[in-house]
């Protein structure tokens, strides 16, 4: 499925997931779902025949979609909590800017920290949904192997919380609604950003965000993991894609410190409640947005479709609210979850 990414942050005009037509990005199944691929390889290899309108033809593609179907839904419907991050993590995931590009117009970035630096991690911008001004903050992992580099694979410096911080105050000098995309595997942890006070810039975004006196909604669109994630990921909704995770700290990384080996991370990604059908239960998130059968990467535009819809309702809804309830509301729903713990 084609898709268009956006052009506004000058990225590549249109990106193609279809795995399925060219061997060498086989490596892009995950392991749990690679029987469909042999499926798949022979229908193509069936479609591709010269007679491929004759009937015992059209009948053999038939009969191997219909089979390919069944083991799909067999598959997704015993997910395992590892195998749900693996989904997360999935390299043709749509990344932040798609997710921009699909339900935002005409969105303008909103470049550094005001102290001379920009994290190219962090992307902050305004820009329509529908007829409603936002503020976007969100969190971009990187196509190609130069773009991760370039972003620390998805992980924010101090600057990159600044830079939140900024577009925050922004959004409620204007009184605009703020939506948060989160995607990323935690905060940056170099030595630079130890310098530059990395929990220090965190822990500074929570205390504004807590204030804050206009509407926040943070999405979960892919790995949402330890206080990288958290930076930008309180307010007043929280939505979660439905093969995303929200977690404390990475299975590995848990595993490692628990049982002193990240072989472990499959019990440990069983434990963390990392998923959203487990989060949910506990309060702590406020809806799950479906993404359909084989994740995001193969649904891409019913996932957009599905996320702007929500965001739609709750934007209308959340500006009807007067400032003094919306931080009350926010305060309660904060403690409330504390309280339940």
């Amino acid at each position: 499925n084609p898709y268009l990414a956006t052009s506004s942050l000058n990225q590549p005009k249109i990106i193609i997931y279809d795995i399925y037509e060219r061997k060498k990005e086989m490596r892009d199944y995950l392991d749990f779902v690679f029987p469909l691929k042999e499926i798949q390889l022979a229908i193509n290899e069936t479609s591709n025949k010269k007679d491929n309108l004759d009937k015992n033809v059209l009948k053999t593609i038939s009969k191997l979609q219909s089979e390919y179907n069944k083991l799909e839904k067999k598959i997704f419907k015993l997910l395992t909590p590892i195998q749900i991050l693996q989904l997360a993590r999935h390299p043709n995931r749509p990344h932040s800017i798609t997710f921009i590009d699909h339900i935002f117009t005409d969105f303008q970035s909103v470049h550094g920290n005001r102290t001379g630096a920009d994290c190219p991690t962090t992307i902050t911008g305004i820009g329509y949904l529908d007829d409603y001004p936002i503020m976007v903050i969100a969190q971009e992992k990187g196509f190609e192997l130069e773009d991760r580099i370039r972003n620390n694979f998805g992980m924010m410096s101090p600057s990159g919380y600044q830079k939140a911080q900024r577009a925050m105050k922004l959004a409620e000098k204007f009184q605009i609604p703020i939506i948060t995309l989160i995607d990323t595997p935690g905060a940056y942890p170099g030595i630079k950003a130890e310098e530059d006070n990395q929990s220090g810039a965190i822990a500074e975004n929570l205390k504004l965000m807590a204030e804050l006196k206009t509407p926040i909604i943070n999405c979960i669109i892919g790995e949402g993991c330890s206080g990288g994630a958290l930076g930008i990921g309180m307010g007043d909704y929280t939505y979660m894609l439905q093969y995303a995770s929200f977690s404390v700290i990475s299975p590995e990384g848990c595993a490692s410190i628990l049982w002193k080996t990240a072989e472990k991370k499959d019990l440990a990604a069983k434990e963390m409640k990392l998923c959203a059908t487990d989060l949910i239960k506990l309060n702590l998130i406020d809806e799950i947005i479906e993404e359909g059968l084989g994740g995001a990467h193969q649904n891409p535009i019913d996932t957009f479709k599905n996320l702007k819809k929500k965001l739609l309702k709750t934007v209308a809804a959340s500006l009807k609210i007067k400032k003094e309830n919306l931080l009350k509301n926010r305060f309660d729903k904060l403690m409330l979850n504390h309280l339940h713990e």
